[in-house]
């Protein structure tokens, strides 16, 4: 899911091609796209984009008399430009409902921005609202993390006792911060993931601070260096320089222990556990109630497990499945 970092680097790109722009014309390809009925979005054509901003992990585009479209790319939506002349526009129109992932176009006179959506769990989404009320409506409330003080920080987290991830990638709680950089953010700060907010020292939590700080205009000033005056396209939560996050199994690059990873719905936490839990293996829900008693504590208790496993594999059915961990 694209986040605060993505989403700012999507936003600057905008405003160098749309702002101040007509938009001329919407073209959606999916009824489920759109969760709004009032106002229509076909009100929008004609009007001017004056405005643009960051709601969390969402991307709020305004326009004249004070309407907002309000675009939340969730998992697998991204954004594309295209810089068109008029007789491509309309050939695009003509070709949007041929494209199963273009699930939406917003034509302006210099060109067109697309939606799209891998996958087949459709879960992007549009909403179209008349005045700043309603526009509030659609902001989770979360703390605006790069523009608050330590204390505001810290206030916020202590408002519920969570674990740290929890925290982190709750939007009413933080904002634009999801998977992919609270791992991160958590490596930097060398805490764990299932730490509870309510047993933080004053110490851990401006360790925190500071990390999500450093992390989040780190990679904002990446992202903006890597995409240069093109328009971002290569938006993935999975990036090689990153420190734990999608890199199970992968060296740590402070210790160079293995990273480890908890795994949850469609969701996955990687962690050192040397840098960040003493040592200690967090339980996978779904496999410490597999291996009960028998479920590694350590490094250690995990490759001992690994090298039972291997002397058995020629009765697999007595081993547990360790590829998985």
């Amino acid at each position: 899911m694209p986040e605060l970092p993505d989403i700012v680097v999507y936003l600057e790109a905008l405003e160098r091609r749309i702002l101040q722009q007509k938009l001329e014309r919407v073209r959606l390809s999916s009824p489920f796209l759109l969760r709004t009925v009032t106002p229509p979005v076909e009100e929008l054509e004609g009007k001017t984009v004056r405005r643009l901003r960051r709601l969390g992990k969402r991307i709020a585009m305004g326009f004249d008399e004070e309407r907002w479209l309000v675009l939340h790319l969730m998992i697998a939506g991204r954004l594309h430009w295209r810089a068109l002349d008029a007789a491509d526009a309309r050939r695009r129109a003509k070709k949007l409902a041929a494209h199963s992932r273009e699930l939406a176009a917003f034509e302006f006179e210099a060109g067109s921005l697309t939606l799209t959506e891998a996958g087949t769990r459709k879960r992007a989404s549009i909403h179209v609202v008349a005045g700043a009320q309603e526009l509030a409506r659609l902001d989770p409330g979360g703390l605006e993390v790069l523009e608050a003080t330590g204390e505001e920080f810290a206030a916020r987290l202590a408002a519920e006792n969570h674990t740290l991830k929890r925290a982190l990638t709750d939007p009413h709680l933080m904002s634009g911060i999801g998977n992919a950089y609270s791992d991160e953010i958590l490596h930097a700060a060398r805490l764990s993931p299932a730490a509870l907010t309510s047993r933080l020292s004053s110490e851990e939590i401006a360790r925190l601070y500071e990390a999500t700080q450093t992390t989040l205009r780190h990679w904002t000033d990446r992202l903006r260096a890597e995409a240069g005056d093109a328009f971002p396209e290569k938006v993935t939560a999975f990036r090689q320089a990153m420190a734990v996050h999608g890199r199970y199994a992968q060296p740590c690059p402070r210790c160079g222990a293995k990273v480890q990873r908890i795994r949850y719905a469609d969701n996955e936490t990687n962690y050192c556990p040397v840098c960040q839990t003493g040592g200690k293996l967090l339980a996978d829900r779904s496999l410490s109630r597999l291996l009960k008693q028998d479920w590694p504590r350590t490094l250690e208790e995990l490759e001992a497990l690994k090298s039972t496993a291997a002397r058995i594999h020629a009765t697999p059915q007595n081993a547990p499945d360790l590829h998985r961990y």
